[in-house]
């Protein structure tokens, strides 16, 4: 469907991209104050973890509820509710210092995770297809950069004021995307309809809990201890269950049978491998750069230089988002992600190769992001050319889920890597040159591993210029009824063409 009139697609983008910005910021804005948290909130350190566990938890079983009762009710509305829950969660952080009430403040801010993927979709269902590619490379962008962005900005916060402002400079920005979001962003009529699959939110909220705590804590429980055995054994029951309760469900949670579809198991395969990859730049290079130099490999920069030679990369990611969008339409998402991991690999291979000098570890944090940029902004164009219209918004919060498992398991792959092999420096504790380095293989395997993914996905042809593409019975979208579209499938408006996007035919939008 067209911009309704006074709408342009520039201002939708920037008030979508924005909103995806902030919620990317709200993650990191926090890293500069986790080794103090115990102090902050009275609480031994394993207490007050939850304040970091409760938001990863809040956004893994979230993101893909949000993105299903965006596609049955409304994606502008589950951003608006989304960022209203960010906002609510950041007030309760500012205003107490009670853990109880901090990690249900931080619970409310991970719910708005699904943004991202609610926004992608709603370009989809609004923008021009010349617009769609660049629009939703860039909102792909945000989610690496904004969180580049946060750690200088969350720093210089810390430094400065009260622990808590750092809490009311997220609610602020929260409001600020809340407002754009009110004002500037058209909802989409487009809606799937049916009944909410309850039954499915609470297997997979289950299952996912079951899964990622012990991921998360495992390193404090002990990986062979009892209540981690059983949390991952309780997982590996509760998930085929809740697969195989949602192959018989009418209107499922998640459309398992969509995302068996090759490119969609695939590009969700490689999401896993590029969050694993880009979160290892997050883990091993502030460490490299904040270390004292006695460790014998630290450069010892403040946090707040740390930071921002970090957001290099983050800002890499944004000036990558157009490239990206005209590689993928050019060459298909197939192309755009194995160059992206290619480029990861080599970044993590410089930083074997180079990590005595500032500038060493910027350049290789900067190859790798601008690696994870690619493949960021490839997913939803490779994912929304192979499902249909009425399942947008979901897929896309299932393959972000995706990314926040691989994110996952590179904390706690890694994290134990750089618990076991250390060096004593006086009375601190540090990792070792040794343990970096395995930790920068381990983040090099990841990204190979993506790389081999993606070079499994269908390659299909760029879109001809002016080719008139309508939908077709071998298109996913073919079929798929929607509201006030009684007389058959998809047709005028409601028809969208992502071709240009990902460089795969898809359907036109007819006149």
């Amino acid at each position: 469907m067209p911009l309704p009139p006074g709408k342009s697609s520039g201002v939708v983008t920037a008030a979508l991209a924005f909103s995806g910005m902030v919620v990317s910021m709200m993650f990191t804005l926090v890293v500069p104050i986790i080794p103090d948290l115990p102090r902050l909130v009275s609480a031994s350190a394993e207490d007050a973890s939850w304040v970091i566990t409760s938001t990863l938890l809040a956004s893994a079983v979230f993101t893909p509820v949000s993105g299903r009762l965006g596609d049955m009710y409304g994606k502008r509305r589950m951003m608006v509710i989304s960022l209203a829950l960010m906002v609510v969660g950041s007030a309760i952080c500012a205003l107490t210092s009670a853990l109880p009430l901090v990690v249900l403040g931080r619970t409310l801010q991970g719910c708005a995770v699904g943004v991202i993927p609610l926004g992608i979709s709603i370009m989809r269902d609004l923008l021009p297809p010349a617009r769609m590619g660049s629009a939703m490379a860039l909102m792909s962008a945000t989610m690496g950069a904004g969180g580049a962005i946060g750690l200088p900005l969350g720093a210089v916060v810390a430094q400065y004021a009260n622990w808590h402002v750092l809490f009311l400079v997220s609610a602020g920005m929260g409001v600020m995307g809340l407002v754009l979001t009110l004002a500037l962003v058209p909802d989409s009529p487009l809606r799937t309809g049916g009944r909410f699959d309850f039954v499915g939110v609470a297997g997979l909220s289950a299952g996912l809990i079951c899964l990622l705590l012990p991921i998360s804590k495992g390193g404090s429980w002990g990986w062979t201890s009892p209540l981690t055995l059983g949390l991952f054994a309780a997982a590996a029951v509760i998930l085929p269950l809740w697969g195989w309760a949602e192959l018989r469900v009418t209107n499922p949670l998640v459309d398992l049978r969509t995302t068996t579809r090759r490119e969609v198991l695939l590009t969700n395969l490689a999401s896993i491998a590029f969050g694993f990859a880009m979160f290892g730049t997050q883990l091993v290079f502030p460490q490299v750069l904040q270390s004292p130099a006695a460790s014998g490999y630290g450069l010892g920069l403040s946090l707040l230089d740390a930071g921002l030679c970090m957001a290099v990369g983050g800002g890499m990611m944004i000036v990558l988002s157009p490239v990206s969008a005209r590689v993928t339409g050019a060459y298909g998402a197939k192309v755009t992600l194995i160059l992206g991991a290619l480029l990861a690999v080599s970044g993590y291979v410089t930083a074997l190769l180079l990590m005595t000098e500032v500038w060493h570890v910027v350049l290789a944090a900067t190859i790798v992001s601008a690696g994870a940029g690619l493949g960021y902004a490839a997913m939803p164009a490779s994912i929304m050319s192979a499902v249909p219209t009425s399942e947008t918004a979901a897929a896309n919060g299932f393959n972000s889920l995706m990314r926040s498992i691989g994110t996952s398991m590179a904390s706690a792959v890694i994290g134990a890597v750089l618990a076991t092999q250390t060096v004593r420096l006086g009375a601190a504790t540090l990792p070792s040159r040794g343990g970096l380095e395995v930790a920068l293989i381990i983040s090099a395997v990841a990204a190979t591993a993506g790389m081999i993914v993606s070079a499994f996905l269908p390659r299909r042809r760029a879109a001809r210029p002016g080719a008139d593409r309508r939908l077709t019975p071998e298109h996913p979208d073919a079929g798929t009824r929607l509201p006030g579209n009684a007389g058959g499938p998809l047709a005028g408006d409601a028809a969208l063409d992502v071709a240009g996007t990902s460089g795969e035919p898809g359907p036109r939008r007819t006149e």
